[in-house]
């Protein structure tokens, strides 16, 4: 089975508020065996439009990646996300 993958790319317009999004997506990502492959750090702009902080997130299987957005316990952090930064993120299945 093809494993999953989020891409976030993401503005934080609050750092401190950000911090309580990081709190509350933890036990979604617990429960659906995420990997953090990549979570800010440095980053080249190639082409387009960058965001300051990309993050790449291996989950089982896609299926676990789009479950894992859509549990109540990640829709929790989102609300907080979605208040203190501006992102796009897509779900990919691996090869």
């Amino acid at each position: 089975m093809a494993k999953g993958y989020w891409i976030a790319r993401v503005d934080i317009r609050d750092a401190e508020g950000y911090k309580g999004y990081v709190e509350a997506a933890k036990p979604a990502f617990e429960k659906y065996g995420a990997t953090f492959l990549a979570r800010g750090g440095e980053f080249t702009e190639l082409e387009g439009k960058a965001r300051a902080r990309n993050v790449v997130i291996e989950f089982p299987s896609h299926q676990a990646a789009v479950d894992c957005y859509n549990s109540p316990e990640y829709q929790i952090a989102a609300k907080i996300r979605q208040e203190v930064a501006d992102a796009e993120m897509v779900v990919v299945e691996g090869v």
